[in-house]
């Protein structure tokens, strides 16, 4: 029997989009792209708070954290303002994080922007990253050692913006550098920095590269992406890389997260609950309200 818990949860990371309104280039253009679950036809619907809902409705969901959805890159805004008629309507999301382009000319004006939306909690932009851990290197230009991302990146406190990191854990040791130079910017790591290789090598590499990030106090985790090309959602894979992730970060740093509806492609929703609550079952009640709940409430102001 799938696990319910009478704690309220945030979902700390999920995406809506309407897609007879919106464009968003890689559902909404006709030629796929390069996609960490392969293929991604299925998400190629409207997603909206109705089908959260539907997919929810086991569960005490108190709030949502849309993280933006990869919306048309000529109008970061326009995801915010639609999001806002959205939450208005309908209740949901509770907060969101915008998108804007670190290393673009107008990111300056695009973050005045965002942050004078009230809905606005932060920013995500994914820095350029190596396919592969045997091909990081550090300074290339777009990552989170160029000058010019970095600059657009100190523009972040100016509005009191938190910073969603989307990165292999292989770029975590340019995460710790980051957050150790702007130390008043709350980073908030995507994906419990995306362990898709499970192998016992790699695990370990993820655990050092983790170990080492979480060292910076201004860093927290979600964890949630936690699917594999090909592969169901299992609590065998990924109820270890739960309760490590934790055991790293501690309860006070961590997040339970859908991303729903990306993650459908490989569960659904309560599969990826239950999951999750296996993993923290013998854990104090407050420790399980702190990484279901109340640390999303305090990490995103909300």
């Amino acid at each position: 029997m799938m696990r319910t818990t009478a704690l309220p949860i945030i979902d700390a990371h999920q995406h809506f989009w309407n897609l007879e309104r919106n464009r968003h280039p890689w559902l909404s253009d006709p030629t796929p792209i390069a996609f960490r679950y392969g293929d991604y036809a299925a998400l190629r619907r409207n997603y909206l708070p109705a089908d959260f809902r539907a997919d929810t409705a086991r569960h005490a969901i108190t709030g949502t954290i849309h993280i933006e959805a990869e919306f048309d890159p000529a109008d970061p805004v326009g995801e915010t303002d639609w999001l806002s008629g959205l939450a208005a309507a309908e209740g949901l999301p509770s907060a969101c994080v915008a998108q804007a382009w670190l290393d673009r000319e107008d990111v300056a004006d695009i973050l005045a922007a965002q942050a004078a939306r009230s809905l606005v909690r932060g920013i995500r932009h994914k820095p350029r990253a190596a396919a592969t851990a045997a091909a990081a290197m550090r300074g290339a230009a777009g990552s989170m050692d160029c000058p010019v991302w970095r600059a657009g990146y100190a523009l972040l406190e100016r509005h009191g913006l938190s910073f969603d990191l989307q990165t292999p854990w292989w770029h975590m040791d340019a995460a710790a550098d980051l957050a150790r130079d702007f130390p008043a910017t709350q980073i908030v790591v995507n994906h419990s920095a995306l362990p898709a290789d499970r192998s016992p090598e790699a695990l370990a590499a993820w655990r050092a590269a983790l170990a080492r990030v979480s060292e910076a106090g201004n860093v927290a985790l979600k964890i949630s992406g936690l699917g594999q090309p090909g592969a169901a959602w299992t609590y065998a894979a990924n109820g270890p890389v739960i309760r490590d992730a934790i055991a790293i970060f501690g309860v006070e740093r961590c997040m339970f997260a859908s991303n729903f509806p990306v993650d459908s492609l490989v569960a659904g929703y309560d599969t990826i609950v239950d999951g999750f609550l296996r993993a923290i079952e013998d854990r104090p009640v407050r420790e399980q309200r702190l990484l279901l709940h109340d640390n999303a409430r305090r990490i995103y102001r909300m």
